[in-house]
This record gives C-alpha cells, structure tokens and sequence, in this order.
C-alpha cells in the first residue's frame, strides 16, 4: 500500500534526509493538543532498523533536523508486520499484543500497561489519533483500540 504525500510532507522528508542520511517513509503534521495552544508536531515513519542512525549520538542528529524544521518531532520505526507497526506507532508505551481483526471494519485491538495508557492516548488523543491515521495509511487498518 502506497502512502501519497502533499507537498509539504514530501519537503518535510527531504529536510529529513537531507539532515539525518536515513530515509522517511511517511511524515505527519499532528495538529495542536487543544484549541489554546499551538504546538504541532511532526511524525517521522523511520526505515526500518535505521531508528538509532536517525536520533544521532546523545540525539543530536534529530535536533538538528528538529531545528532545521522549526517544529518538535516524533519518529516511528517503520515494519513489515502491522502488528507490529501499530505497537511502533505508541511507543514509548508498552504493548504487550495486538491483534489485528478483519470484520465489517479492520481494527487493531492493542493491549498496553495499565501503566502506558495516558502514554498511548496521549494529550487530548493524539497520540491514538496519529496511530490511527498512520495505520489505516500503511495497513487499511480503520481503527486502533486500546484493550
């Protein structure tokens, strides 16, 4: 399943890999956690295997692309398996499974720490909501719920 990239998000992958030397697979403008602040974001879907490469030593490389970009930055390590990138997706939080089922809709039922759940959600949901756009971008997976 290929992933089509408005103008922005393909200058946005340039910038990243032009800066880190590792190649972006999908890139993501999170809007603002709430109506009163103003602080996007920017996802970052990582090759595979290349997360380190692209954080840099002591994470200086991705503050330089973070500088460079003007905007904070997330990265998710992208995977073959969509089990597997839909845990990627929450991460830092700890998902101990997810299982993928194929009904009227596709979803991906997650099971995280009870602990991680504010870190999966995130502010106001967006977290979830990123992992939810990057999985039906990546997989056709139309939701992602937290069991």
């Amino acid at each position: 399943m290929g992933v089509t990239l408005d103008d922005d998000a393909r200058q946005y992958l340039a910038a990243f890999e032009d800066t880190t030397g590792v190649n972006g697979q999908d890139c993501l403008v999170t809007e603002p956690a709430d109506a009163d602040s103003a602080d996007e974001r920017l996802l970052v879907v990582v090759s595979s295997g290349h997360m380190s490469e692209a954080i840099g030593p002591g994470g200086r490389t991705i503050q330089q692309y973070e500088d460079r970009v003007g905007l904070p930055v997330r990265l998710v390590e992208d995977a073959t398996d969509p089990e597997e990138f839909v845990a990627n997706t929450l991460a830092p939080a700890a998902v101990y499974n997810v299982t993928i089922s194929e009904n009227d809709d596709t979803v991906a039922y997650v099971e995280v720490a009870e602990d991680d759940r504010g870190v999966a959600i995130g502010t106001n949901g967006r977290t979830i909501e990123a992992a939810r756009t990057l999985a039906d971008r990546h997989f056709a997976i139309d939701d992602v719920q937290l069991i």
